[in-house]
C-alpha cells in the first residue's frame, strides 16, 4: 500500500487542527485599523460596490489614502441580500455599454484577486409570455448584438432543450412564446465578492473601518471636509456614498434632495434539491425569477413591494403571488419546502438607472439609485466610479448617469430590461 505523502499528511493535520480550533486564531483577511483623523478619500458604505471602488482607486489611480467605512460588517447590506445574477443585455446603448464593462471584469475578477468569487456563466433566459414580450424581447436582443453583447431569441422547443423542468404547455397560466437568452450571463457568489474586493483593498493599504456609522457629512464654504461617525469626526478632502438603499438619507446629511424611492425587495431559498436547473430562468411578466445555488436550494426572487419603506421584512403576499407563478412555470416545485425568506432596500430612480455623479457639494459624490440590478454591476460600478473620484469628472461611461439628467430631461428609460428584479 502507498503512503500518503508528507505534503498529503500536512494537509490532513493542518485540517484536523482547523477543525478543532473552533475558527480561533485564524489569521485575518484583513487588517480591522482604528481610522485616521483624515483621508484623501472617505468610502461611505462597505458593501460591493464601495469596496470596488477601493480597491480601484488604490490599483488604477494609486489612491491608497482611503478609508471604506461601513455601519455593520463588510457586505453585510444588500450585498448579502441580493440573488447574485449576472447579465448584461439591457436596452439602451448608455446602459448596455456599462453592464457589459461589468460582464468583461467578471470573466476575469476570480483571478485578478486571486479570490475564487464562484462566477459561472450558466446563462440567463428572460420569458415572453405574450406578443408584446416578444417583441420587445427581439428589440432588445437586435439591440444587444448591435452592441457586441451577446443574446439570442429562442422558441419553446429550444428553451425547453435547455431547461426540461420548465412548462411549456400552450394551456399554461403563463404559456411561453419564446424567450431572450445570453448565455455569458449567470450567477456569482455574492459574499466571496465582497471579500475578495475587500482583501484587494486592504492589501493596496485601504483602511475598512467597520461597526462605524456615519451620522453626518461636514461642509465648509460649499466643499465636504469630512464625515462624523460614531468614532468621531474622520477629515476627508473627497466623500464618495455608496449606501444601496439608504443613499436620499445619506444625501439629506448634505443639504440635498435625491430623486430616489427606497422600497423593499423580498427573495426566498427552499431546501436544498439535487441539481435540477442549471441555468437562471426570468420572467418580467409574473415578476419572478429562479436559479439553483451550488448548495442546492432555489434561489426564488419576486419585485419590489408596491410601497416605500426601510423594511427588510417584506409582505406575504408578494412572496405567495411569486410563488404561484413559479409553480405554474414549474410544477415539480409545488412539493418542495422554502427554507427562509428575507427583503432588503433597493433605491429606484424614475428611470431605472443608476445615479453615478458628482454633486453640487465640492468633493460629494454618488453613487446610488440601481433598483434591483446592483450586483451585477459591482465591478463596474466600482470601476467608472473610482475613476470619477480619482478626476472629479465623469469617466466616460459614467456620464450619462450623471444627476443632471434629471433637470435636461436625457433619461434613459431601462424598466423594459429592468423591470423585474434580479
Amino acid at each position: 500500500m502507498k503512503l500518503p505523502s508528507a505534503k498529503a499528511r500536512y494537509s490532513g493535520l493542518s485540517l484536523i487542527k482547523n477543525a478543532l480550533s473552533y475558527h480561533e486564531n485564524w489569521q485575518r483577511a484583513w487588517r480591522n485599523p482604528k481610522p485616521k483623523t483624515d483621508y484623501d478619500v472617505v468610502i461611505v458604505g462597505g458593501g460591493g460596490h464601495g469596496l470596488a471602488t477601493a480597491y480601484y482607486l488604490a490599483k488604477e489611480h494609486g489612491i491608497t489614502n482611503v478609508a471604506v467605512v461601513e455601519k455593520g460588517y463588510l457586505g453585510g447590506g444588500n450585498t448579502a441580500r441580493n440573488t447574485t445574477i449576472i447579465r448584461s443585455n439591457y436596452l439602451w446603448d448608455e446602459a448596455a455599454h456599462l453592464y457589459e464593462l461589468a460582464m468583461k471584469l467578471w470573466e476575469g475578477l476570480s483571478q485578478e484577486l486571486n479570490f475564487n468569487v464562484m462566477f459561472s456563466q450558466r446563462g440567463v433566459l428572460n420569458l415572453g409570455h405574450n406578443l408584446q414580450d416578444m417583441r420587445d424581447i427581439e428589440r432588445r436582443v437586435n439591440a444587444n448584438r448591435l452592441n457586441g453583447i451577446d443574446g439570442e431569441v429562442l422558441t419553446p422547443s429550444q428553451i425547453k432543450d435547455i431547461v426540461p423542468l420548465l412548462n411549456t404547455s400552450p394551456d399554461c397560466r403563463y404559456p411561453v412564446l419564446g424567450a431572450s437568452w445570453q448565455p455569458r450571463g449567470g450567477t456569482a457568489r455574492h459574499d466571496a465578492v465582497a471579500w475578495g474586493y475587500a482583501r484587494g483593498a486592504d492589501a493596496l493599504g485601504v483602511d475598512l473601518i467597520q461597526q462605524t456609522e456615519v451620522t453626518g457629512i461636514r461642509r465648509q464654504n460649499g466643499t465636504v471636509i469630512g464625515v462624523e461617525t460614531t468614532q468621531g469626526f474622520i477629515g476627508a478632502r473627497k466623500v464618495a456614498c455608496v449606501t444601496a438603499g439608504n443613499s436620499g438619507v445619506m444625501a439629506a446629511m448634505a443639504g440635498l434632495r435625491l430623486p430616489l424611492e427606497s422600497r423593499p425587495l423580498q427573495a426566498l431559498v427552499s431546501e436544498p434539491l439535487k441539481p435540477c436547473l442549471d441555468t437562471v430562468v426570468m420572467s418580467n411578466a409574473v415578476h419572478g425569477y429562479i436559479s439553483q445555488s451550488d448548495k442546492g436550494d432555489l434561489v426564488i426572487g419576486a419585485g419590489t413591494d408596491a410601497y416605500n419603506g426601510y423594511g427588510q421584512r417584506g409582505s406575504f403576499h408578494v412572496i405567495e403571488h411569486t410563488l404561484q407563478a413559479i409553480c405554474e412555470l414549474f410544477p415539480a416545485f409545488s412539493r418542495v419546502r422554502m427554507n427562509r425568506q428575507w427583503g432588503g432596500i433597493v433605491d429606484t430612480c424614475p428611470d431605472a438607472c443608476p445615479v453615478i455623479s458628482k454633486t453640487s457639494v465640492d468633493g460629494l459624490y454618488f453613487n446610488c439609485g440601481w433598483g434591483t440590478g446592483g450586483f451585477k454591476a459591482t465591478p463596474g460600478s466600482g470601476f467608472v466610479f473610482a475613476d470619477t473620484v480619482a478626476n472629479d469628472r465623469p469617466h466616460p461611461l459614467a456620464a450619462p448617469f450623471s444627476l443632471d439628467r434629471f433637470s435636461s430631461g436625457a433619461l434613459i428609460d431601462e424598466h423594459g430590461a429592468a423591470g423585474v428584479a434580479h
